[in-house]
């Protein structure tokens, strides 16, 4: 049994501090998929191109934040991941911005491709994190439920437009959800493990 002293040590050193003093960065990216999930639902019959440029912004937000995250701490354990989420999400974003998707198929593959990678990074961050914080399973639910969305857009191609919307309006407020609890979980271990320790 890992005693609390012991968990603050590890916590301070490894790939759970970068995510508990970044749990701000996971706040926002899960507000902005919040917020841009209850658009789309508010709005489903928008034009594509809004709905597009609604998803591209959203990801371009999520990305700099997560750059920003990781840089500022590039000594911890991980960063390297998060930076990763953070360029591909910001590439993506602003490409998408410039470029905007002119149809379902199009955007359908943008968003695929986001969740693949999100759901990847989340899963391998779950994976580091829970050799030091007991019981997190938050980025494990995070990342298999992207990795499973994306497979269902990519092999779902006659899903009708609407259809199309619900889903990611419903995958982008899920995962929003889970990202914001998990950022407020991992803070308030933070701010445990540092009481202790100190």
């Amino acid at each position: 049994m890992v005693s609390e002293n012991e968990l603050g040590q590890k916590l301070a050193q490894g790939v759970g501090a970068l995510c508990s003093r970044n749990w701000w960065v996971f706040l926002i990216g899960g507000l902005a998929s919040v917020i841009f999930g209850i658009m789309a639902f508010m709005k489903p019959g928008v034009a594509l191109l809004v709905l597009a440029m609604f998803f591209s912004a959203y990801v371009l937000v999520d990305g700099a934040v997560n750059i920003w995250g990781a840089i500022t701490h590039r000594n911890r354990d991980g960063w390297w991941a998060l930076l990763l989420l953070g360029i591909v999400g910001f590439v993506a974003g602003g490409f998408a911005l410039l470029y905007p998707p002119v149809s379902m198929i199009a955007l359908i593959y943008v968003v695929a491709f986001v969740a693949m990678f999100i759901g990847v990074i989340s899963i391998y961050l779950g994976w580091k994190i829970s050799a030091e914080v007991p019981n997190e399973w938050l980025l494990y639910l995070t990342g298999t439920m992207s990795i499973i969305f994306a497979l269902l857009l990519l092999f779902q191609p006659g899903i009708g437009g609407l259809s199309v919307v619900y889903m990611i309006a419903f995958w982008a407020i899920f995962i929003g959800t889970l990202r914001i609890w998990f950022a407020f979980r991992i803070r308030k271990l933070g701010k445990n493990i540092g009481a202790t320790t100190a």
